[in-house]
């Protein structure tokens, strides 16, 4: 479970909702005060008009999979490169032993997909050069999927403000419209102005506390994922050029960030 974001959100929900009910003057908490930024029709206008858009924006094969994605930033996949790590060097090991040809065994019981096909394809005693270029492009691949798995979160942050702002213009055209200057009566005023502001509050509350959360759990996970594959792929490359297990093992360290290495010689 992505704790992060579960306590951003009640941090951020908590604290916005202490802050409608809290009264400065009392010192007191007024739970009713609540019902001043529950409005149906700015709800119908910002969530909905940014739903529908959304939907529209995005096929329907596409939207199949927006739930799966959200599962991913609630409950990520972990990856550890130092575990990648260690396998590589393992694999060093019993390349510079037995030769390129002993990780046929090895590769076939390799649970990572990218890391079997990898090993197979300098087993199959391919070039360098052009392993280093299908691998580049597998890692290019991930990340344009995985730039279209955000799209539909990034796109929510940037719609659900217009949406909002939508609303603000609907409130307001509604309160000059039916402003009443010889009769004084003001209903229309303050019916318009709050359906106006509430909007607006909605519109900026979904898209920063929501949306923009989860764009940048996705982006958190791909950051991970991408890291162990350039770990692959550094690592394979270095097997298959003959180097040695410690010279591998030191390089492909040097792709991580310092405090992790403070902790593995720890």
């Amino acid at each position: 479970m992505n704790l992060s974001i579960i306590i951003g959100w009640v941090i951020s929900f908590g604290l916005v909702v202490f802050g409608i009910v809290f009264d400065m003057e009392k010192m007191s908490v007024d739970m009713g005060l609540m019902m001043n930024f529950v409005d149906v029709q700015s709800l119908l206008i910002t969530v909905g008009g940014t739903i529908g858009c959304l939907i529209g924006s995005f096929p329907m094969s596409y939207l199949k999979g927006v739930g799966k994605r959200l599962g991913l930033a609630i409950k990520p996949k972990k990856y550890d490169p130092t575990k990648y790590i260690t396998e590589i060097v393992e694999y060093a090991q019993v390349a510079r032993s037995r030769g390129l040809l002993a990780l046929e065994e090895s590769a076939n019981q390799c649970q990572d997909p990218f890391m079997k096909s990898s090993l197979m394809m300098i087993v199959d005693a391919n070039d360098p050069e052009k392993v280093r270029g299908m691998l580049d492009d597998t890692i290019m691949f991930m990340c344009e999927r995985h730039d279209q798995g955000r799209a539909f979160f990034e796109k929510g942050v940037s719609i659900f403000p217009a949406f909002g702002m939508l609303g603000t213009l609907v409130g307001l055209i509604n309160m000059l419209k039916g402003l009443d200057l010889t009769t004084g009566d003001t209903s229309a005023l303050t019916g318009g102005m709050a359906v106006a502001l509430i909007t607006t509050f909605y519109g900026s509350l979904f898209a920063n506390v929501v949306f923009a959360p989860i764009a940048s759990a996705l982006q958190n996970v791909h950051n991970d994922e991408l890291l162990c594959m350039q770990i692959i792929e550094e690592g394979v490359l270095a097997i298959a050029g003959g180097s040695n297990p410690r010279y591998i093992q030191e390089k492909l360290e040097f792709m991580l960030p310092k405090s992790q290495h403070a902790a593995d010689k720890k």
